[in-house]
């Protein structure tokens, strides 16, 4: 079976809270994009999971892998074959996109649909959930306002439907423990579930990521390029979770100048 995992963006990004568990809480809005993985699995001969890929190899092996410990989570509920999986990254790692998560989540999903394992939605949910805090999220995958560790999520509707997406990765790695260390946690006046209500030209000084400043502070490209989007005419510009891809929202089709599409890797509708 073959199925293609999707990114995602986050429109704004506000550590509210640390936790007594030693999460966070979050608050933004997550936003599915038409960059895919692609993620085939066939029933193995062996005791156990394997895994090659190819692409954005993670270089995580084994059970460092979040699809792999996907695959031993669910069959801690449901029994299923021992799988042999090849994962394709067209979704950079480290890069603010979700592809690990969306990878794992997709899999619990495809496997569940697969062997007819009838695991409902909200357990698989609270299964993936174990994986990574935004793995939830792409278990529905549809526009959300996230908040909690980013698993308690409200519908937002497709609001950026017709608008462009441009998205460039620097190619440099954030550390997503190092992120969270470097940030303040405060409770915004403003919630992003009112502020996304305004059109998207006004968003520039208020819909924020907390990560950012720190992002641009180490690798000053991240800075650089979203400058580079709002010189294109980019409605709005930030960078996506913890870095360090970049995004821009166009009010139509932007010509990309030659030395900024080496950074391009997604540019098209939004859903």
């Amino acid at each position: 079976m073959i199925v293609f995992p999707d990114a995602k963006i986050n429109i704004g990004l506000r550590i509210t809270e640390r936790r007594s568990d030693g999460y966070h809480n979050i608050e933004t809005v997550f936003y599915p994009v038409k960059l895919y993985d692609a993620l085939e699995f066939v029933p193995g001969n062996k005791s156990e999971d394997s895994l090659t890929e190819t692409g954005f190899v993670t270089g995580a092996a084994g059970t460092d892998n979040l699809v792999i410990k996907a695959a031993m989570k669910l069959r801690e509920v449901r029994n299923y074959p021992f799988l042999k999986i090849h994962l394709h990254k067209g979704i950079p790692s480290g890069a603010g996109l979700g592809g690990g998560s969306s990878d794992a989540a997709c899999l619990l999903k495809a496997v569940n649909r697969n062997f007819s394992l009838g695991v409902p939605e909200n357990q698989l949910k609270t299964i993936s959930l174990q994986l990574g805090s935004d793995c939830p999220f792409f278990i529905e995958n549809t526009p959300s306002f996230a908040t909690g560790r980013g698993e308690i999520l409200q519908p937002a509707g497709n609001f950026l439907s017709g608008n462009y997406l441009v998205l460039l990765n620097p190619g440099v790695h954030i550390s997503t423990r190092e992120a969270y260390s470097s940030c303040k946690p405060e409770k915004p006046t403003d919630s992003l579930s009112d502020l996304i209500k305004k059109p998207v030209a006004e968003w520039k000084d208020s819909v924020v990521n907390d990560f950012e400043e720190f992002a641009v502070a180490k690798h000053p490209v991240i800075g650089q390029l979203k400058k580079a989007l709002y010189d294109c005419g980019a409605l709005f510009a930030l960078m996506s979770g913890s870095g360090s891809s970049v995004f821009g929202i166009f009010g139509s089709m932007p010509e990309i100048p030659e030395q900024l599409k080496k950074y391009v890797i997604f540019e098209g509708e939004m859903r």
